[in-house]
């Protein structure tokens, strides 16, 4: 099977069609809209999320690295990147207060606007998991177990409900991983899917395109996973944003670590991490501040250039 729709969710899709046509405008424009408006939306949404737990000189400080970010490009263009970010802060920040009743909108979606929301599964699973470790400093009531419960079997069955409705429409029931795996059909050849293969498999391509040593492939992938690891349980800044928090960025990562083919496209999926960025809010020292925004503007015109100003390699896809 060859790249088709099938790959994109349709939430963001529709709702940029429905901003044009009342505007009597293009897709395209309609995109652009949904985009820079969702993205104002979530630089919103994630100071008050960080307030939760961070002072508001440091959640200012995180969105401005978040808006001003490598990625920042993706306020203006037709993905579904930042609509999906404006709902994912409002979810965490539901999490975070324990207003389990908006997630029951949340999730789903969520889940119809971007791949994803199985790592938000993931997360309630764990989150319940420490809920139920910490009863006894943290009262865990019969209610909310219930709706820990109920929204993580919801987000599990969003998250593969797409795939049920490819398969249903098609008349394939291997619709919508077909089409996935066409996505990575051109570099390895593959036709089937097996957990984390897609690391293992992008490592020995990658090196092979750098002159470095295949057999050191797999090696790099465990130690990048030992890295993402550390980096999440050891550093004080990252401690401060919360559990919560810290959770949903494991999760995330263990999901990309299952279902991704890193290539080009790696640098925008990782944009869900943006909580993370109050972690280096935390850092208080002015002058490293500065210098990380410095840090973001550069990324952010390195991105730019080479993926819209070039766009003529296979690396330079967005």
């Amino acid at each position: 099977m060859a790249e088709n729709a099938w790959a994109f969710m349709p939430v963001y899709a529709y709702l940029s069609q429905a901003v044009a046509t009342a505007l009597g405008a293009t897709w395209g424009v309609g995109g652009f809209i949904v985009s820079i408006v969702s993205g104002y939306l979530a630089c919103l949404a994630l100071h008050a999320l960080l307030r939760e737990r961070q002072s508001d000189r440091e959640a200012m400080w995180a969105v401005t690295f978040f808006a001003a970010g490598p990625l920042a490009g993706l306020f203006h263009a037709g993905y579904a990147e930042t609509l999906f970010l404006l709902l994912l802060f409002l979810a965490l920040r539901g999490v975070l207060r324990r207003r389990w009743g908006r997630l029951y909108l949340l999730i789903p979606l969520m889940g119809f606007t971007r791949p994803g929301i199985l790592a938000f599964a993931l997360l309630l699973g764990l989150y319940g998991i420490r809920r139920w470790l910490r009863r006894r400093e943290d009262p865990l009531p019969a209610r909310e177990i219930v709706h820990i419960v109920a929204l993580g079997a919801l987000a599990t069955a969003v998250g593969f409900a797409w795939q049920a409705i490819a398969a249903a429409v098609t008349g394939d029931p291997g619709a919508y991983l077909d089409t996935e795996l066409a996505w990575r059909r051109s570099w390895v050849g593959t036709e089937h899917f097996l957990p984390t293969q897609g690391w293992f498999q992008g490592a020995e391509v990658w090196f092979g395109v750098w002159g470095l040593p295949t057999w050191l492939a797999p090696v790099a992938v465990v130690l990048l996973v030992v890295a993402g690891a550390a980096l999440l349980i050891v550093p004080r800044a990252v401690r401060r944003i919360g559990p919560e928090l810290r959770l949903w960025s494991a999760s995330y990562l263990v999901y990309l670590l299952l279902v991704f083919f890193p290539q080009s496209s790696i640098f925008r999926l990782l944009v869900p991490l943006s909580p993370l960025w109050g972690a280096v809010a935390a850092v208080r020292v002015r002058g490293v501040r500065i210098a990380v925004l410095g840090l973001c503007l550069l990324g952010q015109w390195w991105w730019i250039w080479n993926m819209y100003g070039q766009g003529s390699a296979f690396w330079q896809i967005p």
